[in-house]
Order: structure tokens, then sequence, then C-alpha cells
């Protein structure tokens, strides 16, 4: 191993973690650093008597370092190496070090959250930035700093990648109030990698096809075998099929992606034969820590197959995405690991250059029920109370949150979340939390086989016929109530074994045995997605309505279609899209809900106006999620029920219901001035529309227990509801300040009109005779606006100033109205003359 990239930097690393708790290494690919640093910090001083855990983002990846490494010891795998993953592994009491992947520290630290008897965690790839690598580096941190006095020396921290924001990460560990972090860079990839790009990457462009050719001009030009990036597992089994037609017989096609199992996946990374070639059909899995042998030609198609969880619907998406620019230097890498090697790229140069830096972190756009779970766990309900490069998207948290506190792993008390014994249990099995909850419900009910079946089927590719969703199909091949055919054997093969470890993990739970019930598939999917029963639109029609509001339809020809009620288990679609197909799914008899299901029932008892039949109803609805499974009418409905009610149907409609007459309108406008004006005594309402609308019970209720129809509600006296609201001195001091009516100097009186602002008083000009005094209410705060009318009640005059408008236009007013009506006075001195309302008399 003298001759990788990385030996130069070894006694750098000794040192820098020597003096020091956190380094952070980059180191491009082929540069040997996850198989020899390990190796190489063994013997350090610091170390002794302690472990080393190197974490690895994929299966495949942690079992082949830890066997490299083991081969280079001249040790199987269990010795001084060793590797640890979700139900599998190989370690031993002298084992110094353990490759594990990245969710087994989560559980490592909920049980000893000091890592006792491990001296240094290294996190390799950490450019992944996967969810479990972020959550377990702020675990870490959080357990190093709280049993830090507990040690002998400080547990140690080394971050490794081939392409890293190195100084970003350094700076985290100023968080703990430390120095920044070192940063180690090592030399450049082991041997030198030409790069080929093609023609302009398009949306719509058939990419298995381009790939197919590529390869082929590859065998042809290039020697060695050739590592194909694709996006995911159906690319791989179209383009294995159209190679496998044309490759020349001494060319083998091997798939490599982490469903396969073990044998499969050490075709693809072992060396070929001598004399053959092999073509490695790959995901996203082969960028990193995996030394694929013979490789020396890769070819990307710029695409990664990547989960994306939508808040909206509470679901998990596969989508198709450019890599970025870290990625794509990560795959070609992969072509100079053993020599001198070729990287075909499925883009131009140009969009080389317009690809993003790095992959966005996991942490922003996954399910985060299984992270708050841990969390909960840990004893932290706020995320950010720990340290992290980047923190969880509150609302996402929250909403994992919520999904908990369905599922019973959270509880409410004192306003404060805490994890349940439920919770607790669901935590220490190495599952989703919705399977765990599934898992263990299925155990309560003593049917855990069938849970561990359902549990292992949810975890792995769906093998079942695209023209049904029924879930019993997959179920009976399974269980052997039905033969596979030869494409299924090896999936179904794969199933059994995590069925059967399902199960012995389920035992060691140490949960209750008891005599099995009658519970089945759809009963278990319902514990695991409650959010996901869906119930038909119309009788035996192919769209469903689910329990989260979310639309989604079944294959035309699917014989589910039948069935009223399902559970969901896989959904297709698109983020954004109003509707999603149903993938896996089987029916449930709403029966249940009475019974195992009756936790996912809520019941409402509604009492409300009812727009269509336009009157007041009263019912008890059973729901599940936004969905009604039965509906009764109440005969009987309390008058506060009732009250309650018709005041939220007023609020919706609003102050239009109720018959506005003159005298309300006028009475309310009154109201509305004295508040203004803050006349005495104080303490008038407020009466906006705004303010009746959302203080309704104030001065409503006392007069609804009459109303049932809409005609009801005309008929109320508004002007004695709003009378209600004052006291009898301010009903006294209203009609004193803010008359219905204003006595002019003829004697007569004259309404005014308060909706107009200022009030307005409209009476006749010879009314005003001999009045040199504005007229006004409100102890003369308030002046009226004067409307002085003609003899056929036309206005000759709007002022607020009398005085001033029978010492000027009054004489103009005088001459043009004098020959149009002279039987009316129209004197010459107006402020001296006797008011009246009558004509003058005859002869004068």
């Amino acid at each position: 191993m003298a001759d990788l990239p990385i030996e130069t930097l070894i006694p750098d690393i000794c040192l820098a973690l020597a003096s020091s708790d956190e380094l952070v290494l980059e180191a491009p690919p082929g540069a040997g650093k996850t198989t020899r640093v390990p190796l190489a910090l063994l013997a350090e001083s610091w170390l002794v008597g302690q472990r080393i855990l190197m974490l690895e983002p994929r299966r495949i990846a942690a079992r082949a370092a830890a066997e490299r490494m083991a081969e280079v010891l001249g040790e199987r795998v269990g010795q001084t190496v060793g590797y640890r993953m979700r139900m599998d592994s190989a370690v031993s009491k002298q084992t110094r070090i353990e490759v594990v992947t990245e969710g087994v520290l989560t559980r490592m630290l909920q049980d000893d959250p000091s890592l006792g008897g491990i001296g240094l965690v290294i996190f390799d790839e950490f450019h992944e930035r996967s969810l479990d690598a972020d959550l377990g580096l702020a675990l870490s941190l959080e357990g190093r700093s709280l049993f830090a006095e507990l040690r002998d020396v400080p547990l140690k921290i080394l971050l490794m990648s081939a392409t890293l924001d190195g100084e970003r990460i350094a700076e985290l560990f100023r968080a703990e109030d430390r120095a920044a972090a070192s940063v180690l860079r090592s030399e450049g990839r082991q041997y030198p990698v030409s790069l080929r790009y093609g023609d302009a990457y398009r949306h719509d462009q058939n990419t298995v096809d381009r790939v197919c050719r590529i390869v082929q001009d590859a065998l042809r030009d290039e020697e060695g075998s050739i590592l194909v990036f694709l996006p995911g597992q159906g690319e791989i089994r179209r383009c294995a099929a159209n190679l496998a037609n044309s490759v020349d017989s001494d060319v083998i096609v091997a798939p490599l992606y982490g469903d396969l199992s073990l044998a499969e996946q050490r075709l693809a990374i072992t060396a070929p034969p001598a004399g053959q070639r092999k073509v490695v059909l790959a995901t996203s899995i082969a960028e990193s820590s995996l030394t694929i042998e013979g490789i020396r030609v890769v070819v990307d198609s710029g695409l990664a197959r990547l989960p994306a969880f939508d808040p909206r619907t509470g679901m998990t998406r596969l989508t198709t995405k450019r890599l970025s620019k870290a990625s794509s230097q990560q795959r070609a890498g992969r072509a100079g690991r053993l020599s001198e090697g070729v990287c075909y790229r499925l883009w131009s140069e140009s969009q080389q250059n317009e690809l993003v830096a790095y992959n966005e972190p996991e942490i922003l756009q996954a399910d985060l029920s299984a992270f708050a779970l841990q969390l909960m766990r840990w004893g932290i309900a706020d995320p950010c109370q720990l340290t992290w490069l980047d923190p969880p998207p509150l609302a996402a948290f929250q909403q994992a949150l919520d999904l908990l506190l369905d599922l019973g792993a959270l509880s409410l008390r004192d306003e404060r979340l805490q994890i349940t014994s439920h919770g607790e249990a669901m935590a220490g099995l190495p599952v989703h939390p919705r399977l765990a909850h599934m898992l263990l419900k299925g155990q309560e009910l003593g049917v855990a086989p069938l849970a561990c079946a359902v549990a292992a089927l949810l975890s792995e590719r769906d093998f079942g016929p695209r023209n049904s969703a029924d879930i019993h199909s997959r179920l009976a091949v399974l269980l052997g109530e039905q033969r596979s055919d030869r494409q299924q054997q090896g999936i179904v093969a794969r199933l059994k074994k995590q069925q059967q470890q399902y199960e012995r993990v389920l035992a060691k739970s140490g949960g209750a045995k008891i005599e099995p019930t009658n519970v089945d598939a759809a009963v278990l999917l319902a514990f695991a997605y409650p959010d996901r029963i869906a119930k038909q639109r119309r009788e035996r029609g192919r769209d469903y309505v689910l329990s989260n509001g979310r639309a989604a339809s079944l294959n035309e020809a699917d014989a589910l279609n039948a069935s009223p009620w399902l559970v969901v288990a896989s959904l297709g679609g698109t983020a954004g899209g109003r509707s999603d197909f149903i993938q896996l799914a089987a029916a449930l008899d709403s029966g249940h809900f009475g019974g195992l299901l009756a936790s996912s029932v809520q019941t409402v008892e509604r009492a409300d106006w009812n727009d269509d039949k336009g009157r007041f109803i009263a019912e008890r609805s059973q729901l599940v999620g936004s969905l009604l499974w039965r509906r009764e009418v109440l005969n009987t409905v309390t008058a506060e029920q009732k009250a309650v009610a018709l005041l939220a149907f007023v609020q919706r409609r609003g102050l239009d219901l109720f018959n506005w007459s003159e005298h309300a309108l006028q009475y309310r406008a009154r109201m509305i001035l004295a508040a203004k004006l803050n006349c005495q005594p104080g303490g008038w309402p407020e009466l906006s529309d705004e303010s009746l609308l959302e203080n309704v019970e104030d001065w409503l209720a006392p007069y609804l227990t009459g109303v049932n129809s809409l005609q009801d509600f005309k008929r109320l006296d508004v002007s004695e509801m709003l009378a209600a609201c004052l006291d009898w001195p301010q009903r006294q001091a209203l009609d004193a300040l803010f008359p219905e009516r204003y006595t002019v100097p003829s004697g007569s009186q004259i309404k005014i009109d308060y909706t107009q602002n200022p009030p307005v008083l409209a009476v006749k000009l010879q009314e005003m005779f001999g009045c040199s005094v504005n007229p006004a209410v409100g102890n003369g705060r308030q002046p009226l606006l004067l409307h002085l009318l003609s003899p056929a009640r036309r206005p000759l005059q709007v002022t607020q100033d009398l005085a001033g408008f029978w010492q000027g236009s009054y004489h103009d007013v005088k001459k043009d109205m004098k020959g149009r009506y002279p039987k009316h006075p129209w004197p010459d001195n107006p402020q001296q003359s006797l008011p009246t309302a009558r004509l003058k008399p005859k002869g004068t």
C-alpha cells in the first residue's frame, strides 16, 4: 500500500490527531484514505485500549472496506477489523476497527452516549451528507460534551471525503467553544482520467439508449472494464437487457445496486476472469468508498435518483436530478483508481460548469420521522439544542413529531412532548417508525410472522405485477401459498431472509405473546399508514381520496377497484401533482374502524348551517382523517351548541344576513358617532363591520333561540339588538346628544341623516330664517352639514356655515329663486325674518 497517494500524508494525519480532537481530511478518489488511514492510526498512543469506529454510507461499501483492511493484515474479517450493520455483523473481542453503516452509530450512542471504549469516530465520505451521518455527528459532539469528565482522552473525530467543503465543516467545531478543526488535503487522483463530453443534455432524451451506444463505443475504443452510472434500478434493468443482446461473449454485464444479494454484489465488484471484461451498471452506490476491480472506463449518465420528502403530502418520492460537480468528480475518479482512465459524460462541457457545487444535504429534504424519534429518545424535542452543519427544517421536523404522536411513539404531558414506552420500543427496531409501529402492533396482536412478512415486502422493491396493486398477491408468493416464477426467485429469497431477520429482532424486543387474532395485512398496513387509508369516490371507480386529503387512483383494470376502502402502502406521482398512482395497497374492511382501528376514528359533533338546505342542521360524524366513515342526525341539540353554530354562520356570511332598516342604520351611525367623539358616559361599543363580526356573541347570542332559517334572521330587530349593547345612561345620552330629529327655527322636527359624514340635516331654506348659528349635535362638537332646500325640496346650498351663507351666496339664490317660487318668502334680511314652513299670506 506504499504507493497510495494518501501515504505521504499519514504522518501529518497522526500528528494532527495527536495534538487535536478533530480533523477534516480531503482526499480525492483513489487516494486510499478509506483503507489506509484507520490502519495507520491503530498504533497511536492516544488510542491504546480503544477502538476505531468508521462510518460508511452504504452496506456494500462498509463490508468491502472491512474485507480489504482485513486482507492487508492477512486476517479474516471479524478479527482486528470487523463490520457491523443492520441485521449483520462480523466482530469479536479482538476487533480494533469496526466499519459500520451510519445508522449503527446512532444506536450505539443511544445505548452509551459517551461511546466508552471508542477513541476515534471516522465519518468517511462525509460529503454525501446523509441524514444518519449528520445525526451521528451531532449526537457524538453532544455526548462528548456531556461525558467529557468520564474519559481520560476526549473522543476524537475525523471527517473524510473526496469532495468536501472542508473549511466550512472545520468551522462547525467552533460551536463547542473550540478552535476550528485542522484541514489536511491529499494530492490528486492516483492516476489521471481523460474527460470526454457528449452533446448537451436534454430532459426528453432517452438515457438508456444513449448510454448503451456510448458503452458500445467504449468497448470498441478502450481497454479494461466499464463502470456505468445510471439513475435507478429501472434504467439498470433496461440497459442490462439491451447490452445482453449486443455485447461480445467475453463481456460480463453486472448490475450493482443496494437491493441485490451479497453474491450479486460481489460479482459486480470483483475482477472478471482472465480474458474477459465487465460492464458494471450501477446507481450512485458506486460513487465512493468502493473499488471495483478492473475498472478503467466510466460512463456517466449525469443523473441520480434521490428520495425527496414532500411536506405538503407527507410522502417521500424518488426524483431524478442532475448530479452536482462534486458527484461528477467522484464518479470520474472511479476510472483512475487502478490505471490511467477515461470518463464519458452524457452532457456538454458548458453544462458541467453550470452544475451546482455540492448535493443538497439529506437533512434539508428528507422524511424526518426516524430522525425525530431518535432525538426524542435522546431527550431532545428542539433540534436547535444541538450543533448542526445544516439544521433540520422546523416545518418538516414538526410534521415528523405529528406522525410520531399519531403512531403513539410520543405523548403530550404538561404541554411537553415525551417519548412513550412504545416509542422507546419503536426506536430500538432498525426500521422506519411506521414499520416499527406495525411490527410491534402485530406482535401485540399475535400475528408477528405476518407483520414481519409485510415489513419485508415494504423494505424491498416491488416484484408484483404492474396491473395489480394488491399486496396479497405478493404475500401469497412470499408465504409460499403461490409459486414464484424464475425472475422472482432471487428477490423472494431475499424477502424471506429479511422476514426471518425481522422475526429475530422482534423476538428480542420482549413483547408479549398472545393467541393470534383475526388481523389481516390491511389492518397492519393501517397501523403503519394511518394517513393513507383511502375511500372510493364513487362505487367501483378507480379514484380514491386518502385520509390526509390527497387524491390517488388505481389502474383501470385493477381488481381492487371493487373495494370501497383501501390502505395504500406505496404511491407514485410527481411533486406538486394533484393526484398520485396507487402502486401497492390492500382492501380494508371498514368494520375494523369500530374495533382494531378505533384509534384512527375521530368523532365530531357538528351543529351548523347547511347552505344547500338553507337551514340549521345537527349531526354526529365519525371521521378517519378527512374521510367520512359514518354520519347520524342529532335530534337534540343544546341551546349552546345551536348558538355556537349560528354565530359561526353569521361570521362566515356577514352582516347582510339581517334586515338593516333605515332606523337600524341610523341608530348604528349615531352610536358610532358617539364613540368617535368619546361622549360621556364612556365605554361606547365599537360597531364597525369587523368588530361586530368578531364580537358577534356579545350582541347576537341572546336573540338566536327562534332562528332556524334565513327568514328568521331577517325578522330580527337589529335596532333592538344594538340598543341592548348600551346601558341606560348611555341610551339617555345618545338620545340627548345625538337625537334622531333636530328642531329647526320653524318648529319642524327634521330627521338627521347620521349615515353621512358629517351628518346631514336637509331642511327648506325658509325654515332656517332668523338663525345665524349652524346646527350641531354632541354638545356642539359635531356641526351638521345643512342641505338648504328649495320649495321643490332640491338642494340650493350645502354648508356648515349658515351665517356666512346668509351674508353671501343667499342673495344670488334669492335672485334665481324669487321669480321661480313667488309664493314663498325671499326676504332681503333673512337673519331677521321669521322662519316659516308655509307660503306667504295672500296679498303680501
